[in-house]
């Protein structure tokens, strides 16, 4: 009996509320039936929208449902529903309004704002465009560049010792000046392209910041300091060094020809796992360095066809490929491939080069960090994305320290 005293309560309290001031049909909580003739006349002074809903609750039959069940569903249909006005409401703007907060409720929430990088905080706003053309704003290219090297310098070492600082300091300031002449090469030759991809539109050219005069003159400027870096490696270092422009120019036009523009940048990233040996050594041990090499170009096939999952949809609109694309939803697999042949490419050049064994429990480490990276990547979440194409800076690390201790201890 507890349900009908509770339909009996909220039927008391709807008609105080509206101070009904004629008669209407009493409506059956059970049966939706009138309990006097259906030919009741409605109340002239109500909405028309009451009025329909009146009509309605006199008309449609409630479901031959056991007592509990029953006021479970007058409950939920009628005097719960959030679709219907009240009966008795002096407005008809109710609905619509519902409506609209409902809207506002279901609008995707704004972005959280972009914290300011430190170029933005504390460079001058005339050197901004410049910092941001060579992605200073954005060192993990750096550390891609950079970490090649850093593993052949160190393979290079004399047995025991640890490698050479001054190379190391050296090559790390070359990694900077040569990856942001990178970075204004692809910036020159894409200035047609940028603006069309969302990642891309807000670069100096793309939105005008810089005219593609003033990133010539400062091209000239990174060439320049870069030479002077160069020069003071033996000669051998020097005609390898400046072999790789070669790369570089021409890295940036291979999206337009071919699905494989990443297997360039593999060929340009890892051209330290060369140049730093030969700056040690004053030439090439190929059982070493072509192991070493190999094993860098499968990992960038990896991070960077991460990497380009981020612009696969403002590619296909301009026209441009990438492995991304190539691969589509086969990309784990692929990158699974690549990451397998990698270790297996720094495990042969560490055994080549006789390093001991703290290299390989670490190179292990840095494998479980790439095979986390490919299994746990969502190639259609942009940020995720970019999350696991930074985290292989880790990966360099984890690799570089595997060398050092591994040579200290050979």
């Amino acid at each position: 009996m507890a349900p009908f005293a509770l339909l009996r309560a909220a039927a008391a309290a709807l008609r105080r509320r509206a101070r009904i001031t004629s008669p209407h049909p009493a409506i059956s909580p059970l049966s939706h039936t009138p309990t006097s003739s259906p030919s009741t006349s409605l109340d002239p002074f109500l909405n028309p929208a009451a009025q329909r809903h009146l009509i309605t609750l006199t008309r449609r039959p409630c479901p031959h449902l056991p007592s509990a069940a029953a006021s479970s569903y007058y409950f939920e249909r009628i005097l719960l529903s959030a679709s219907l006005p009240h009966p008795f409401s002096t407005s008809s703007r109710s609905t619509d309004e519902d409506k609209d907060k409902e809207k506002e409720d279901i609008r995707p929430s704004p972005p959280p704002p972009v914290s300011a990088s430190w170029v933005e905080k504390w460079l001058p706003e005339a050197a901004r465009p410049y910092a941001m053309l060579a992605r200073l704003d954005k060192p993990i290219g750096a550390w891609l560049l950079g970490w090649p090297c850093m593993w052949s310098i160190t393979m290079a070492a004399v047995p025991g010792e640890l490698p050479d600082l001054k190379m190391l300091a050296l090559f790390g300031c070359g990694t900077v000046l040569l990856r942001g002449a990178g970075c204004t090469v692809n910036d020159l030759l894409d200035r047609d392209i940028d603006p069309k991809v969302e990642r891309t539109k807000s670069r100096p050219f793309a939105s005008g910041a810089l005219t593609p005069t003033q990133g010539v003159c400062f091209l000239g400027s990174q060439l320049l300091l870069g030479l002077g870096i160069l020069l003071q490696l033996n000669d051998f270092s020097r005609v390898l060094g400046a072999s790789s422009l070669l790369l570089v120019f021409s890295y940036p036009l291979m999206k337009r020809f071919t699905f494989w523009p990443q297997a360039f940048l593999g060929l340009t990233f890892n051209w330290g796992a060369l140049l730093g040996w030969a700056a040690i050594k004053g030439s090439l041990d190929p059982a070493v360095v072509l192991p070493l090499y190999t094993a860098g170009i499968c990992w960038t096939l990896v991070y960077d066809t991460i990497y380009a999952h981020q612009d696969k949809e403002d590619d296909l609109k301009v026209g441009v490929k990438s492995t991304a694309l190539r691969f589509g939803d086969l990309t784990k697999q692929w990158i699974s491939a690549f990451g397998a042949a990698s270790v297996c490419g720094f495990a042969l050049s560490g055994y080549n080069a006789e390093l001991a064994w703290p290299y390989y429990p670490l190179l292990a480490a840095a494998a479980a960090q790439l095979a986390w990276q490919i299994s746990t990547v969502d190639i259609s979440d942009r940020a995720d994305c970019n999350r696991k194409f930074v985290s292989n800076k880790w990966f360099g690390a984890l690799v570089f320290w595997g060398i050092v201790f591994g040579r200290l201890a050979s």
